[in-house]
């Protein structure tokens, strides 16, 4: 699959295969803490964390490095779902992340448990998803 990666928002680089498994198991260690809490904000924040870095782990296997800008975290959003092919990815991600900032810079907003088991919940199968993914290459000289 082709996906276009901006330059404004991503630059171009080698990644070999211990650099790309060390970043999946980043956001798969970011997404066990959040497993392991009870408290809604906690979950929340380390599930939005763990769908990021897994974006950012499958960009790194299509040879690009995201560059931090305004807007960054909405494009690896966008090619994270283009990636697994799974729309749901930008939707409900767009949604975590305006929660996020309205958290960050608007002084907060509570997160349910109910709406933090649901968001965990969503944020599981898209690792599984990449997993899959990842192993399913059978080199990662395949990228495109």
């Amino acid at each position: 699959m082709k996906i276009n990666f901006e330059t404004k928002f991503f630059q171009r680089n080698k990644f070999d295969e211990k650099t790309i498994i060390k970043y999946f198991n980043n956001a798969s260690g970011t997404f066990k803490i959040a497993i392991q809490n009870k408290e809604p904000e906690v979950i929340f924040k380390f599930s939005y964390d763990a769908l990021v870095k897994t974006g950012i782990t499958l960009i790194a296997f299509y040879g690009h490095r995201v560059r931090s800008r305004k807007g960054h975290h909405i494009k690896i959003l966008e090619k994270l779902s283009q990636i697994l092919v799974n729309e749901d990815i930008t939707i409900i991600g767009d949604k975590m992340r305006k929660k996020r900032n309205l958290d960050l810079y608007e002084g907060g907003v509570i997160i349910g448990i109910k709406e933090a088991k649901q968001y965990l919940d969503f944020v599981e199968k898209v690792i599984q998803k990449a997993e899959e993914f990842i192993k399913d290459q059978k080199s990662l000289s395949l990228r495109h």
